[in-house]
């Protein structure tokens, strides 16, 4: 088994496109792939998402609404997993494709109006919202991600359980991230590229600019 943890921006447009080609490798390899999709956010993420934006860095006021609204995103995306990972999935990519695709402003009532159109259970969904645990479970998301070393996002991390290694390959970045789905888009060469970096083997076709390790 395949297990990915899959580090996002909940209303990023990048992560968007990462999670849709993983969800259509997913779809069309014969393997078992489990998929964890974990929105994040620290102050390296927010600085790289506005600089992604055109935003300066000096802008207080931008950082300081960007993390509410990635916050509460983050939030949103929490209380929807509570219903089941398809449906946390589901209202995750609506919400990055509302914002992050069709410019719409974040709001309350845009992820109300959302998870209500993927048709899940608005009164659960509200009530998780408020609850201490959908924030528990945000602060345990950024433990994973802290213990992992993520500091960008899209990043993932790639489990493969059926080889005799138990260590991790971490890929950070969007364009290596899409680099390596593209050119590993089969069950024997993705599981094949995974025993490879197990075994600290050189990966010479990763971009430059990429990030790829073991962890």
């Amino acid at each position: 088994m395949i297990e990915i943890y899959l580090f996002v921006n909940p209303i990023g447009k990048k992560c968007l496109t990462i999670e849709r080609r993983v969800i259509e490798l997913i779809d069309q390899c014969d393997l078992k792939i489990q998929l964890r999709l974990v929105p994040i956010m620290n102050l390296k993420t927010i600085s790289e998402f506005m600089k992604r934006i055109g935003g300066s860095e000096k802008d207080l006021h931008l950082r300081k609404d960007l993390s509410q609204e990635i916050y509460s995103s983050a939030l949103d995306v929490k209380a929807a997993q509570l219903q089941g990972k398809k449906r946390g999935r589901d209202f995750l990519i609506a919400l990055q494709q509302a914002v992050g695709e069709e410019n719409k402003p974040y709001s309350k009532k845009l992820a109300i109006q959302l998870f209500t159109q993927i048709g899940g259970d608005l009164e659960m969904f509200l009530e998780d919202r408020r609850s201490e645990f959908a924030n528990e479970a945000f602060l345990a998301d950024q433990q994973i991600a802290n213990e992992m070393e993520i500091t960008l996002h899209p990043s993932a991390v790639i489990y493969n359980y059926d080889g005799d290694c138990d260590a991790g390959v971490r890929i950070e970045g969007c364009d290596t991230i899409l680099h390596i789905l593209n050119t590993y888009n089969t069950p024997d060469l993705l599981v094949a590229f995974l025993k490879s970096q197990s075994k600290n083997t050189s990966f010479k076709r990763v971009p430059p600019e990429s990030h790829l390790s073991l962890i």
